[in-house]
Parts: structure tokens; C-alpha cells; sequence
């Protein structure tokens, strides 16, 4: 069946505008099709077709068509400044027709070229300008961490200095305070020598006493001087010890010696290992390759401890990826996503084939804005859920989701929405998922039609 010529519609005019009003009952955007070029003009809203051979040259690029209330209103600019004698080219054949029809697809075609390449230049553009402003963030990120580094080293040594000059200053007075004690000591050792001086001099003055005494004495006579030394004898007996007695003074006292634990038994303690046990049955068992196993697990691991240099300071337990990524999703829970990080990136450098790391490293550089990270974790993650299963179909979700969110903030809608549809795809029932489909294919939709 012919399509049916829409004739009834009108038209007005000024200089410089065309207003072109198409009367069509139930009419809708996504049913008619519109295709406009400078000398041509074309409405398919089947049943109907309307076509117009401009008098003149337009502006389609920036000419506009209005669609509601059953009817399509077109506001078409002119190249040039002047009154139209008629709408279309009155003297129009078919063969004319034919011409203009295909001048004007060709003219579709190669803006529509135009158009791909300019937004993919843009595309480039904009993800170059992404991909240096995401740089210059990670290169502030990273001056920010040297420089706490370097305040905090800059802390330390002069705490550092600090104690060595608190140090010397308690050597320095403890060396007075030594000083000080010798020159007390050395202070009553000479008061005890003028002590001692003078006690010589006392008695030196009594022993001439004594001389001049004796000598006064031999006028008396020799008897009262032999009768006087003999007392004098006899008092030096008394006074000396008896012989074999203590030698001790009498003002000392009897020390007693402090009593001293006797040291420990020295003893050794046997340490046993049970060996370890495989389950497999006796008339299965392979010993010798058992052993070779343990041997090559553990030449493996002291190599992968040779290889890994953070691990030296790590406890044989938190050696193990699966320890590594329960501390990683701790610290993400308390939003330290630069420590998640690193434990992450540590227990894939232990085993890079569990794709929950890469997942859980994905949401962590989310957070931290460092989009083109985890759309690549994502990627990875996705490369390892292989086959795709039941069991691993909440993970494919949440990568497709974290891939799609970082290309929406680069502004990759139609990349994102692809995401989106997949994770959806996984989980037709999601309501968030669905509405946040919908936002995206609504932006999308706007910038086409801008």
C-alpha cells in the first residue's frame, strides 16, 4: 500500500525563518522518522510521508522540529536573508526528485562521518584529559604521602636529638654531682690529716713535759723514778689485749653477710613434631612423592620470601592471602582505603588467581576516585569468574556494577550502560539496578539530542 501525501499543512515565513506546521493525529518521537538537509525535507509517520524540495538552502544543523499535541512544528532557519515565493521547487521532476533524494543521503552520510569522527576525537580527548587529571591526582596523592613521610622523619629526629641533649645535660650533672662527692672526700681526708697533725703535736708537747719532769726527777732520786716508770708498765699491760684474744676494736660491730640464693639447675627440654599425615589409604600411599611435595611447598615458600621482601616482618599466619584480604576488608570498613589497598596488592603478589581480590581492590579505588584502576580490577575479576556459574554470579554482578559506576564518572555513558545491562542480565530483579539503567539510557538519550 502507497504511503498517503500529506497536503494540508501550512506554513508562514520571515526573513530569516521558515515556521512549517504538519498536522498528524496521535503522532509520537519514537515513530516518526525525520530527515532534513539543506535543500530537502523529509516526515515518514507511516501511514503518511511528507516531502519538501526547499525553494532555498536551510540550516539543518541548527533548525529544530517540535513534536506534540498531533502535530510537528519545524522552525527552519535560512542561509540566506529573503522572502520565499513557495515552499518546495514548483518545476520538479522525478528524475530531479531522484537527484536531490540521493545528493541529500550522501550529504547525510558524510556529516554523519563527520559527526562519528569528531565524537570519537572527543572521546580521545576527553579520556586523555581524564587520564591526566587522574595522574596529576595520584602525583598529588603521592607528594602528599612523602611529605608526611618526610614530616614524620623530620619528628623523629629531632625527638631524637632532643633525648641525646637531655642525655648530656643528666651526664653533665651527673659528673658534677660525682665531682662534688670527691672534693667532699678529698675535703675531710685533710681535715682528718690536720686532725691527725695536730693530735702529733699535742702529744709531742706532752712527751717534752714528760722529759723535763724526769729531768727534775733525778734531783729526788733514782727509786721514786724506777717506782714510777714500773706503775707506768703496769698500766700499758692493763690496757693492751691478752694475747689470743679478738684483734677487733671495740667500737666495731660483727657484720653479717647477706644471704645469696644458689643459681638455678641448668636442664634441656625436648621438643617432639607429629609428623604429618596425608588421607590416603595405605595401598595408595605415595610417600615419596608426599615428601617431595612438602619439600617443593617449602622451597617455594622460602623463595616467595626471598622474592617478597615485605613479608619478612609478617607472621607465618598473616603470610596467607586469605588472611590478607579478611584484613583488607576490615580496613575497608573503617574507610582506610589506601591500607586496604596495600594489603590487597600484597596477597595478590601471594596468589594472583582469586578474583574476590581484584573485586575487593576495584571498590577500594572507586572510593578513592581512581576510575581507570578499577575498571581494570574490574576487567581482571571478570577474566577470572570463569565458567560463569551460579556460584560466582553475585560477583560478576558487583564487578559489572563497579566497571559500569567508573565509566559513568568518566562520562563513557554508553560503556557504562553495557555494564549495567550485563549486571542486570545476572539479576533481572534488581530494582536499583533498573533505575539506575534507566538514569543512564535518559543521559544518553539527552546528549544525542543535544
Amino acid at each position: 500500500m502507497p504511503p498517503l501525501q500529506i497536503r494540508d499543512y501550512s506554513w508562514q515565513q520571515t526573513e530569516s525563518t521558515v515556521y512549517l506546521s504538519l498536522p498528524l493525529r496521535g503522532v509520537q518521537p519514537r515513530n516518526s522518522d525525520i530527515f532534513c538537509t539543506e535543500n530537502y525535507l523529509k516526515v515518514s509517520y507511516p501511514p503518511f510521508l511528507f516531502e519538501a524540495f526547499l525553494y532555498a538552502p536551510i540550516d539543518d544543523i541548527n533548525s529544530k522540529a517540535k513534536i506534540g499535541n498531533d502535530a510537528i512544528v519545524f522552525t527552519l532557519y535560512k542561509k540566506e536573508i529573503g522572502m520565499w515565493e513557495a515552499l518546495s521547487l514548483a518545476s520538479v521532476d522525478k528524475e530531479m526528485m531522484q537527484k536531490i533524494r540521493e545528493k541529500s543521503v550522501l550529504q547525510a552520510q558524510e556529516r554523519a562521518q563527520e559527526l562519528t569522527k569528531a565524537k570519537a576525537i572527543s572521546k580521545r580527548e576527553n579520556e586523555r584529559y581524564a587520564l591526566k587529571i587522574m595522574m596529576e591526582i595520584e602525583e598529588d596523592e603521592r607528594k602528599k604521602i612523602e611529605n608526611l613521610k618526610e614530616n614524620e622523619r623530620k619528628k623523629a629526629t629531632e625527638d631524637l636529638e632532643a633525648w641525646k641533649a637531655q642525655q648530656k645535660i643528666i651526664a653533665a650533672e651527673e659528673e658534677v654531682k660525682i665531682q662534688r662527692e670527691v672534693k667532699i672526700c678529698q675535703q675531710k681526708k685533710q681535715i682528718e690529716r690536720e686532725k691527725k697533725k695536730s693530735k702529733d703535736k699535742t702529744n709531742h708537747i706532752k712527751t717534752m713535759k714528760s722529759k723535763n719532769t724526769i729531768k727534775g726527777l733525778h734531783r729526788i732520786g733514782t727509786f721514786c723514778i724506777i717506782l714510777y716508770f714500773q706503775e707506768f708498765m703496769l698500766s700499758l699491760i692493763w690496757v693492751l689485749p691478752p694475747k689470743g684474744s679478738s684483734a677487733n676494736s671495740i667500737f666495731s660491730e660483727t657484720l653479717k653477710d647477706d644471704c645469696v640464693p644458689a643459681p638455678r639447675s641448668v636442664g634441656n627440654i625436648k621438643i617432639q613434631f607429629t609428623p604429618r599425615v596425608f588421607p590416603t589409604a595405605l595401598r595408595e600411599s605415595h610417600v615419596a612423592e608426599e615428601e617431595e611435595w612438602l619439600h617443593k611447598q617449602a622451597e617455594a615458600r622460602r623463595i616467595l620470601n626471598e622474592d617478597i621482601p615485605e613479608l619478612s616482618d609478617l607472621k607465618e599466619e598473616e603470610k596467607n592471602p586469605e588472611w590478607l584480604k579478611e584484613k583488607g576488608n576490615t580496613l575497608f570498613g573503617t574507610e582506610n582505603y589506601l591500607a586496604a589497598i596495600n594489603a590487597y596488592n600484597l596477597a595478590i603478589r601471594l596468589n594472583n588467581k582469586i578474583p574476590s581480590l581484584y573485586l575487593n581492590r576495584a571498590a577500594c579505588h572507586l572510593k578513592l576516585k581512581n576510575l581507570h584502576k578499577t575498571i581494570e580490577d574490574s576487567s581482571k575479576a571478570l577474566e577470572l569468574l570463569i565458567p560463569h556459574v551460579a556460584d560466582n554470579a553475585n560477583a560478576r554482578m558487583k564487578a559489572h556494577v563497579r566497571r559500569g559506576t567508573a565509566f559513568c564518572q568518566l562520562e563513557l555513558y554508553v560503556e557504562g550502560l553495557q555494564d549495567y545491562e550485563a549486571a542486570l542480565k545476572i539479576d533481572p530483579s534488581n530494582r536499583i539496578l533498573q533505575k539506575d539503567a534507566k538514569k543512564i539510557r535518559n543521559i544518553i538519550q539527552g546528549t544525542e539530542l543535544e
